[in-house]
C-alpha cells in the first residue's frame, strides 16, 4: 500500500468516526423479543453524603475500559468530559436552588459499594468543587453570575456551605448480583438513558459493561500489524475492536446468529468474558487469517471495490471463512483470485450492501464467502 492510499485510509477512518454509522444507530433502537427485568429502588441523597461517599470509595466512577479491583461490576463511563463552563453553572443551579437531573447508580451484592451508572459529570464537578481542585489549579467560580463570581466551597458564606449540602439528588439504584440476567437489563438501562451528547455506540457500553480478559485479548489482537494495515488507522469509536469481536463470535457460532446483533454480541461477551482468547485456537485462527489476507489481498478484502471506508459485513464474512479454511488447513493458495471472484458476486453484495445484521444476510454472506474458498 502506498504512503498515499495510507493517508487516504487514515482520513477516512478519521471522518468515520465523527458519528454514529447508520448500522449502529439501527443496532441502537433494534428491539429485544424478551427485555430484560431489574430490581431498583430510589432515595434522596444529599449533596454532602455524595461527596463523603465518592472520597471514601464506597461510591465509584468505573471507568471506561478501567480495570479497578474495587468494581465487580464493570464500568459504563468514558472520562470527565464538561467544560469549566458546564461544571460552574452546575455548581450555580444547587446554589440558587434549582432542579437538577438525578442520577443512576448499580449497586454490588458483595460489598454494597455503588457504581455511578450515569451522573458521573455531576458527582465529579462536586467532587472537585468540595475538595477545591480541578485540573491542578483552585476551583473558583468563573461562569456564573456576579453573586457568585471566584467563590470556591471554602469561601463561600456559611449560610451557602450549608444550603449546598443540605441539598439532595434522586439517585435510582439498580441491584447487581452478577447475573447474566441483570448485566443484560444494566445494558438495556445504560442504552436507553444513552442520549444527546457525544452518544455511545452499543460496543462501547458492551466493552465497558463485560471488562475482562477477553476485551483485553481482542485489543491485543487489534493490535496485530497485519490487521492494523487491512483497517488503517485505529477507530476513536473502537468499530475495529467491535469487528474483530463480530468476526470471532461468528466464527464460534454463526449458526445461532439471530437478530438483534447486539444481543448476539453481548451473549458472546458474557460467555467468554473470562477467555485470554488472543492465546486460544480462536485468536491463533484470526491471526493467521490476518497474515494470510494481508499477504495474498491486501486492504481491498475489507473494501468496496473503489472505495476507502472498511465494509463491516464484507470484512466479517471474509475474516470468517478465512478462519475456518486455516483451521482445517485448507488455505487456498491462490486466495487473491478467489476473493476477487467473492467481490463480484452479486449475492455476496447484496447481503453485506444494506440490512446487513438481518439473519438471512448474515447467513448468505458466509454461505458465499465458505464457497468462494472452498
Amino acid at each position: 500500500m502506498s504512503p498515499e492510499q495510507d493517508s487516504l485510509l487514515e482520513v477516512m477512518a478519521s471522518i468515520d468516526d465523527r458519528s454514529l454509522r447508520d448500522e449502529e444507530l439501527a443496532d441502537l433502537v433494534d428491539v429485544e423479543p424478551s427485555p430484560a427485568r431489574v430490581t431498583f429502588s430510589t432515595q434522596d441523597l444529599s449533596i454532602d453524603g455524595l461527596v463523603k461517599r465518592l472520597n471514601r470509595k464506597s461510591m465509584l466512577v468505573p471507568q471506561f475500559g478501567g480495570q479497578d479491583e474495587l468494581v465487580k461490576v464493570p464500568g459504563f463511563q468514558r472520562g470527565f468530559v464538561w467544560s469549566k463552563a458546564q461544571m460552574d453553572r452546575f455548581i450555580e443551579s444547587l446554589l440558587l436552588g434549582y432542579p437538577v437531573p438525578g442520577i443512576f447508580l448499580v449497586k454490588q451484592a458483595d460489598d454494597n459499594r455503588m457504581l455511578i451508572l450515569d451522573g458521573q459529570q455531576r458527582l465529579i464537578t462536586l467532587q472537585h468543587f468540595y475538595n477545591g481542585i480541578h485540573e491542578g489549579k483552585e476551583f473558583g467560580l468563573t461562569y456564573v453570575g456576579d453573586e457568585f463570581k471566584n467563590l470556591t466551597y471554602r469561601t463561600l458564606d456559611e449560610s451557602l456551605q450549608f444550603k449546598l449540602d443540605d441539598s439532595y439528588m434522586q439517585a435510582t439504584i439498580v441491584a447487581a448480583d452478577g447475573s447474566p440476567e441483570v448485566d443484560d437489563a444494566i445494558f438495556q438501562i445504560f442504552e436507553r438513558l444513552n442520549s444527546g451528547g457525544t452518544q455511545l455506540t452499543p460496543h462501547e457500553i458492551r466493552v465497558a459493561l463485560y471488562a475482562g480478559p477477553l476485551m483485553a485479548s481482542i485489543e491485543t489482537l487489534n493490535g496485530l500489524k497485519e490487521w492494523r494495515a487491512l483497517f488503517g488507522a485505529k477507530s476513536k469509536r473502537i468499530r475495529d475492536h467491535e469487528l474483530i469481536m463480530r468476526i470471532l463470535a461468528l466464527y464460534s457460532s454463526s449458526s445461532e446468529y439471530n437478530r438483534p446483533l447486539k444481543t448476539f454480541l453481548n451473549k458472546f461477551a458474557q460467555l467468554n468474558r473470562d477467555v485470554e482468547i488472543a492465546d486460544e485456537a480462536r485468536g491463533q485462527h484470526f491471526a493467521s487469517a490476518s497474515r494470510a489476507i494481508h499477504d495474498q489481498v491486501g486492504p481491498s478484502a475489507f473494501r468496496r471495490p473503489g472505495g476507502g471506508q472498511v465494509n463491516t459485513a464484507q470484512a466479517e464474512a471474509v475474516c470468517v471463512a478465512v478462519m475456518e479454511t486455516v483451521a482445517a488447513n485448507r488455505l487456498p493458495d491462490d486466495l487473491r483470485a478467489r476473493i476477487d471472484g467473492l467481490l463480484g458476486d452479486e449475492a455476496f453484495l447484496k447481503h453485506t450492501g444494506r440490512a446487513t445484521a438481518d439473519k438471512d444476510a448474515v447467513e448468505t454472506r458466509l454461505e458465499r464467502a465458505r464457497a468462494a474458498l472452498a
